[in-house]
């Protein structure tokens, strides 16, 4: 706590104030009171508006004094506050006039950006009401002393991790998950066990800061279920947490809560990525809401056209400015916070390709952002991850600005997978640079920058993959238009659910090869929360409304597909064991073949058959076991002739898709020897996978 010296002091209404402090921005707790610093270059005048907690009308308005005002910044020290039971805002006085780019307008009591809790909207899906109450998001003052204990980040090297990513809701909504706190962050917590289980050692959350849920809310025509602004790409404010995500959000406690849940993950060794949207906010287009940016300092905040309106390259009504030295100090600010306060190991920028515009929306080559973060001494040790893409149609996947720093979604990896277990051809090439960690793109920066992926949030589940071929969006209420159409999947022969015991065998075989390539890639596997259990949103590939069974994990599928699970877990303990499948380097350890060892028709646009053996003798960790996979994306079985394995060892199955449990996975240490060394049968639609080893003859 800084301490300041209380004279000379000015009298205003009955409060003692005093010029503040520029530095840090927000509302910091000093000696005897609060100061208040926020930026605005365009802005006449600014008064900041205090409430008692929960209350709709203010209990004093106090004018920022023309010589509490430092550049462009106002600043005071508000004394004798109890900051416990106080929520506040500014209202900036300054030019109306769109055309120039400024928004100013008096009446509207804004948020803090710095502000590091909100209150006002602490449960989900509490109704606002704006009539009564028009400021519905308020800034609130907190002081950061949670006791971490003896907690040291993990650190966790990146070719190690395993990522997760999941919805905070979604994850433990349904009734089915038997936790006290549904859909919260307390309830996470009780999750962990599970999660170590599975392998998990590393969690990516979906949008965690305060979101507006009841953003462009309606019933769908479809069904009449209520809909909301589910996945919460829509930020209100980047500092503070999700209250209504917090089952202690109504009592104003979320902050610890969800540092709670850090520690305890931290504990059990696994890492916290949260997925952050600095691309745009939620005050939307000309005709969207003053929240904060738009009527703090508009033309700074968001990139504007030559005459005042929004560049939309996010999709959703606004960009951000991201590389304004005001605006990438904010975004940096930010990111250190939440590693320093809340401990967080990395993070994952949504439409990152959006970070490297200029004011003009012009791509940058060297962006300013995106090298002040890859620099930044706080963030050193944090893991920088880019969905390398926008709605503008900037497409950088292999190409985003890294600095030797940032990893990639690698949405090439998604695509060509999808194709290749699906049975298209021409796919050997391309795949073949996939599983090595897609040396084609990331040579410079080695495997470790592709996050490879098959699904997440955004598309189809890996069941629904495998059990539709169109999407089926109509509860989303427009017409089933929304949503890519570009999902390269297939129904296996029956769209949707079906009771046929070979469709259903068939799926899971689907799902089990993409499993089985997913991690024994090179690079970073990311799995998407409950495909592990055949988790289903019916054909639904753009969920990002759906508050309800079709995006909540139902926990009851972890009976009903026990030998997915099951799968799942084999293949990611495989994947720890043996450190040949994770180089932070691109290596000369794989050789390929096909139904004939050493030979590979690469150029066969028929040929759906591959296979490549790692040399384990070249293992990071020392020497291991060679390891051969064989691929048959062909709807016909196929005899794959077997390359030797290294003197004194045999081949042995660990895994082959193509039969039923328990003889689809061994597990490590009880693969299962066979007699013809020579060749191996692959069924249609298979992958298999051998282990060299010392035999052990039955």
């Amino acid at each position: 706590m800084i301490r300041i010296d209380m004279n000379p002091t000015r009298k205003y209404k009955g409060f003692h104030l005093r010029l503040g402090k520029t530095l840090p921005f927000g509302a910091t707790i000093v000696w005897g009171g609060v100061n208040f610093s926020v930026f605005s270059r365009h802005a006449t005048s600014c008064e900041l508006v205090l409430f008692k907690k929960h209350e709709k009308k203010p209990f004093a308005i106090i004018p920022f004094f023309d010589d509490f005002k430092i550049g462009d910044v106002f600043t005071m020290i508000v004394f004798d506050l109890n900051y416990e039971d106080i929520e506040y805002g500014y209202r900036m006085d300054g030019p109306f006039d769109p055309v120039q780019g400024h928004r100013f307008d008096k009446t509207k009591i804004l948020m803090d950006p710095y502000a590091k809790m909100t209150g006002g909207r602490d449960v989900w899906r509490d109704p606002p009401d704006w009539e009564n109450n028009p400021y519905q998001y308020r800034a609130k003052i907190i002081l950061d002393d949670f006791d971490w204990k003896e907690e040291r980040p993990l650190r966790i090297p990146m070719e190690d991790l395993i990522i997760y990513e999941m919805h905070v809701r979604g994850f433990t909504a349904h009734q089915s998950s038997e936790v006290k706190k549904r859909g919260t962050f307390s309830a996470i917590r009780d999750k962990i066990p599970y999660l170590k289980e599975l392998g998990i050692n590393c969690i990516e959350l979906m949008p965690i800061h305060e979101f507006d849920e009841f953003e462009q809310t309606r019933n769908s025509p479809a069904n009449g279920e209520f809909l909301v602004n589910y996945w919460g790409y829509s930020n209100v404010c980047f500092f503070s947490p999700k209250a209504g995500y917090a089952a202690t959000g109504k009592y104003g406690m979320q902050c610890d809560e969800l540092k709670k849940l850090i520690l305890d993950l931290h504990k059990n060794g696994i890492e916290v990525i949260l997925d952050v949207v600095f691309n745009h906010t939620a005050e939307g287009n000309e005709k969207g809401p003053y929240i904060s940016y738009r009527g703090i300092d508009n033309k700074t905040y968001y990139i504007l056209t030559p005459e005042g309106l929004y560049y939309n390259f996010s999709g959703t009504g606004n960009t951000l400015n991201c590389n304004n030295p005001i605006v990438r100090n904010l975004i940096v600010d930010c990111l250190r916070y939440w590693a320093s306060e809340y401990h967080i190991d990395g993070f994952r920028f949504d439409l990152a390709s959006i970070l490297g515009r200029d004011q003009n929306g012009v791509p940058l080559a060297n962006p300013p952002l995106l090298e002040s973060l890859a620099y930044d001494p706080i963030l050193g040790k944090c893991k920088l991850i880019a969905e390398a893409w926008d709605a503008g149609g900037l497409y950088q996947v292999g190409s985003f600005p890294s600095w030797g720093r940032w990893a990639e979604w690698n949405g090439k990896y998604r695509d060509g997978i999808r194709k290749f277990i699906k049975g298209d051809g021409g796919m050997l090439a391309h795949v073949a640079q996939r599983l090595q960690g897609s040396p084609d793109l990331y040579q410079q920066r080695g495997p470790n920058a592709s996050i490879n992926f098959i699904t997440c949030h955004d598309g189809f589940t890996m069941m629904d993959l495998v059990s539709y071929n169109e999407k089926h969006n109509e509860a989303n209420g427009e017409n089933n238009k929304d949503g890519t159409d570009e999902n390269n999947s297939w129904n296996c022969g029956w769209e949707g659910e079906t009771r046929d015991p070979d469709i259903i065998f068939l799926r899971k075989k689907q799902i089990k090869n993409a499993l089985s390539l997913l991690l024994m890639s090179q690079g970073i596997p990311m799995l998407l929360s409950g495909d592990e259990m055949g988790n289903t949103q019916s054909g639904n590939n753009n969920a990002y409304c759906q508050d309800n069974l079709i995006s909540w994990l139902n926990w009851e599928n972890l009976k009903k597909y026990q030998d997915i699970f099951h799968f799942t877990k084999k293949m990611i303990e495989f994947r720890k064991k043996y450190s040949i499948l994770r180089n932070s380097n691109f290596l000369d350890v794989f050789t390929w073949h096909s139904t004939k060892a050493w030979n590979v028709n690469w150029i066969d646009p028929e040929c759906r058959t591959l296979a490549f053996m790692l040399d384990g003798s070249k293992a990071k960790n020392g020497p291991e076991n060679a390891i051969y996979v064989a691929m048959n994306m062909h709807w016909e079985m196929h005899g794959f002739e077997l390359p030797d394995p290294p003197k004194k060892t045999e081949w042995h199955v660990f895994c082959n898709t193509d039969k039923k449990p328990p003889a689809d996975i061994w597990g490590y240490g009880t693969e299962k020897w066979f007699i013809n060394q020579k060749e191996f049968i692959a069924g249609p639609r298979s992958v298999v996978i051998l282990i060299a080893k010392k035999p052990y003859k039955e």
